[in-house]
């Protein structure tokens, strides 16, 4: 055996999760890390959060029941558990024998489509991530979060395009102020190992040096792979046709199409309200949109402070419970989780017989 072999760093099997505002770009680059030949990135779920909101339904998992009932409850249809191509009946027993806590369970259900996919590692891509960081952090404190920013125009004149967006332009840009906001609150915070942030517009002009600089961040050598998304396509359901794009190489062909997609006061409603946050991230401003009334402004600042004050609302009270649990909550399934609840004296130990998992660097 070579003398230096034990002083080689283990491949990283922290979770992966990318977020940002919706429709800036965060399938596109989950395809590009789900290329990778150690990253698996499931197509959107939708069971995470709306199951951790529920948490006080199974207490502390403390009995079979409860766990049983959480594995249910994780894997019923609303979790388009489909979408990933797993069975449910599989799943729940995985989930079931995984240590007792609410991350191990839902880090199972990423863990199994890793192990689907021959992956050495997992994560989840949901752009309204964005906004419960801390939760994930709760739940995998070993996550690291990739946050991708866009142009607020685009943005905005994709959004108004997306059959299922409720908002107009005004709340469109709100959202993006939101999302912006929250990702210079994360980066302030959160140390440079686990908050990262991907530029939509470097990302496809100069995807080598983004990605390479992204697989620094997480820890993996850069693959050629990951500059062919369109490869991996068909992990986003047909049903989504608004990704139609994707079957596309990586192009800047659609940076500046918000120019004839917007209309001249949603173009100067951005620029007034967004003007800071435009030369923040060295999005020119043109000039060619025309002034918003006073009606407009005052929509778009009630739109923007309700957010605020809703993220802020909702923070105070995931404190104030984190504070008031008696039970863990965090996953131990990576190595540092396990570390971690060992440290704290919390570690659960798996739950029956479970075929072994696949190793960071396999």
């Amino acid at each position: 055996m070579d003398a230096g072999a034990s002083l080689r760093p283990v491949s990283s099997d922290r979770p992966v999760f990318v977020v940002g505002c919706p429709r800036s770009g965060t399938t596109l680059l989950s395809l590009m890390l789900h290329a990778h030949p150690r990253i698996a990135m499931p197509p959107e779920s939708r069971f995470l959060i709306s199951t951790w909101r529920d948490r006080d339904q199974w207490a502390d998992l403390s009995t079979r029941e409860q766990q049983r009932r959480l594995a249910r409850s994780i894997t019923r249809r609303r979790s388009r558990l489909d979408d990933l191509g797993l069975e449910r009946k599989p799943t729940v027993r995985a989930i079931m024998q995984s240590p007792a806590t609410l991350g191990s369970a839902f880090g199972t259900v990423f863990a199994e489509y890793a192990r689907l996919h021959g992956k050495a590692r997992w994560g989840d891509k949901r752009p309204l991530y964005y906004m419960e960081v801390d939760v994930l952090l709760r739940l995998f404190p070993d996550a690291q979060v990739v946050h991708i920013v866009r142009d607020p125009r685009a943005n905005i004149a994709s959004l108004k395009r997306m059959p299922w967006w409720p908002y107009d332009s005004v709340g469109s840009a709100a959202q993006w102020a939101h999302a912006e906001w929250c990702s210079r609150r994360n980066a302030r915070r959160l140390p440079a190992d686990t908050f990262h942030v991907v530029r939509y517009e470097s990302l496809v002009a100069d995807p080598r040096r983004v990605l390479g600089e992204l697989c620094a961040f997480l820890g993996e050598d850069f693959a050629e792979a990951m500059l062919e998304p369109a490869e991996v396509r068909d992990v986003v359901p047909e049903r989504k046709t608004w990704h139609a794009n994707l079957d596309s190489e990586i192009s800047t062909e659609r940076v500046e199409a918000w120019r004839e997609r917007l209309e001249p006061v949603e173009i100067g409603l951005a620029e007034t309200v967004l003007r800071r946050q435009l030369r923040r991230w060295d999005y020119p401003v043109t000039g060619a949109g025309r002034r918003p009334g006073p009606v407009l402004l005052a929509r778009y600042v009630a739109a923007a402070l309700a957010r605020h004050v809703s993220s802020w609302l909702r923070w105070a009270q995931e404190g104030r419970w984190a504070r008031r649990a008696t039970y863990p909550v965090a996953a131990q399934l990576t190595s540092e989780q396990v570390a971690l609840a060992r440290r704290r004296g919390e570690l659960q130990p798996p739950r029956g017989r479970r075929r072994p998992q696949s190793q960071p660097g396999a």
